[in-house]
């Protein structure tokens, strides 16, 4: 049985410990927190009674690390580098769930994140955890850094269409619409029911820190460098994202060929789902699971190619992909505790 430590208590958090409760291989043996230090975890989210006997505790190390295989951390960007650090040293596989070895720049990140890297050291050995793509970098890995939620509903729809040249990389829009969830648990004004309720908005428009992430995997895939146009948006739900995606054809193409490209590219992949012809993405389809749901229409008249995906952006978008690299870092079957469909209605 892997002994599993997770870092944080917010949402991503409450996912983990949703989805390892019934993990055949796995258990969560403890959970830090700073604001429910001796609260039982069942107790912060009632969902969990019966689930969990963990109580949130500070986090003491080496102690806590003495008692863990694998450690996921959850925290903000730039507190998860030195304990990872410690965690690595220790033994112990670590998944990032934050932004701290996502990027293999450190100059990058640190434009980004607005703060120095605290261990640059470890930003080679880090592998990004889309296993679509990575998956056996995974495998081999002892420190995986999970993917931004926006990032990985964009790479799975656009990587297929950019490895079998069919898009201009030049021409590339993302246009993407989460659930509040994404937003952590956390009050922030902009964030509280009157405000978003019965109410659409853009935020961060070209300065999203998902935004450069998503370009790094594409100039992987394109073999050269992609820029795009990303625009993300909130909207009055509590989970999921729709991501609508563009590019132009590099040729004519019919609909049945780009999609037996993504069904070829995905062969492997149980969680990618390309949908049939006529069918659509939708956020309620891939509602709580690991999946993501992709569909494409070229567009004749215009020479564009238009791509929807759909995921949970707490499961696939965080918890669910970083238990899906748990399992590869372990040897594990691929869809162990994760083998479910979406949630519907």
């Amino acid at each position: 049985m892997i002994k599993v430590g997770i870092v944080g208590d917010g949402y991503t958090s409450e996912e983990l410990n949703r989805l390892l409760a019934v993990h055949p291989q796995a258990r969560v043996v403890g959970i830090t927190s700073i604001e429910n230090v001796g609260r039982r975890f069942a107790e912060v989210f009632p969902n969990l009674e019966g689930y969990t006997d963990v109580s949130g505790e500070k986090i003491e190390i080496p102690g806590f690390f003495k008692r863990c295989d694998a450690l996921f951390i959850a925290l903000p960007h730039g507190l998860a580098a030195p304990l990872a650090k410690e965690a690595l040293a220790a033994g112990i596989k670590v998944i990032d769930l934050g932004a701290d070895f996502r990027f293999r720049s450190r100059e990058t990140y640190e434009h980004w994140y607005h703060t120095t890297h605290p261990a640059p050291e470890l930003l080679e050995r880090a592998v990004y955890g889309l296993p679509e793509l990575y998956r056996e970098e995974v495998r081999r890995t002892d420190l995986t850094a999970n993917p931004g939620c926006y990032p990985t509903g964009a790479i799975l729809g656009l990587t297929p269409a950019l490895a079998s040249g069919l898009l201009d990389p030049d021409t590339l829009i993302v246009d993407s619409k989460s659930g509040v969830s994404g937003a952590g648990r956390t009050p922030v004004q902009t964030n509280i029911f009157c405000e978003v309720n019965e109410n659409v908005r853009a935020y961060n428009v070209g300065v999203h820190r998902h935004g450069p992430e998503i370009e790094q995997i594409l100039s992987r895939v394109a073999g050269r460098e992609v820029l795009i146009s990303f625009t993300p948006h909130l909207i009055p739900m509590t989970r999921g994202i729709l991501s609508t995606i563009y590019g132009r054809l590099a040729r004519p193409v019919a609909e049945s060929e780009v999609r037996e490209i993504y069904r070829e590219f995905y062969r492997e992949s149980p969680f990618v789902k390309v949908l049939p012809e006529g069918q659509l993405p939708m956020t309620k389809a891939v509602y709580s699971s690991n999946h993501c749901h992709i569909g494409m229409v070229p567009d004749e008249r215009t020479g564009r190619l238009v791509i929807v995906t759909a995921i949970d952006n707490l499961v696939k978008g965080a918890s669910g992909q970083a238990v899906q690299n748990l399992n590869l870092m372990f040897g594990l079957p691929e869809t162990d505790g994760l083998n479910f469909p979406g949630v519907l209605p």
